[in-house]
């Protein structure tokens, strides 16, 4: 699942530099996640960084974009240019 940033966004601009994927930008109004970016962190962190670090948890699952675990490491894989090994492989 890609996640999604609500209209409750102060524009605070701490989770943009925390997406290891660069999915985050500044949108018109509020800042808002590219879904074909968006891997939840899965291959760089055990939780998604911008729920951690967002003051008024405006981050929720993006319901338009549901994905499996296994589907978001294949878009991992995608976006790294990895070959797609054990989750644990290095």
């Amino acid at each position: 699942m890609a996640l999604l940033i609500t209209d409750e966004c102060i524009n605070c601009d701490v989770c943009e530099p925390e997406c290891p994927n660069q999915a985050i930008f500044l949108g018109p109004e509020i800042y808002e996640i590219d879904p074909n970016k968006c891997t939840e962190c899965v291959g760089h962190f055990d939780e998604p960084q911008c729920v951690q670090v967002c003051p008024v948890a405006c981050i929720p699952v993006n319901p338009q974009f549901v994905e499996s675990k296994p589907t978001l490491w294949q878009k991992y894989h995608r976006l790294t240019g990895t070959s797609p090994q054990s989750p644990c492989a290095s």
